[in-house]
């Protein structure tokens, strides 16, 4: 019946609640590996903010407040994390179109 069927114009919808444009970046997120990337990079800045934390305040004689250093250490944290991520994630692209 003309009421049940889509216009000419108008899709007939997402088939599984997924559309091409979502299923197309899903696969290129899964083929760039950036969720894996993420917790690398994220592995990466916590150690290496923890790394700096201890060196620079938790040691010995040491007369700075560790307070001072706790936004600094998140700021470093989060900066190494995205710097992590982006390399990892452009080295895939990179290798992935180089395949192709």
């Amino acid at each position: 019946m003309a009421s049940e069927r889509p216009d000419r114009g108008e899709s007939a919808g997402p088939v599984d609640g997924v559309d091409d444009a979502d299923s197309g970046r899903a696969a290129f997120v899964a083929a760039l590996r950036v969720r894996r990337n993420a917790t690398w990079g994220l592995a990466a800045g916590l150690v290496l903010a923890l790394a700096a934390f201890v060196l620079f305040v938790l040691v010995p004689g040491s007369r700075r407040s560790p307070a001072l250093y706790v936004g600094l250490a998140f700021v470093l944290a989060m900066s190494t994390a995205g710097l992590v991520a982006f390399l990892l994630t452009l080295g895939r692209a990179v290798r992935l179109s180089r395949r192709l």
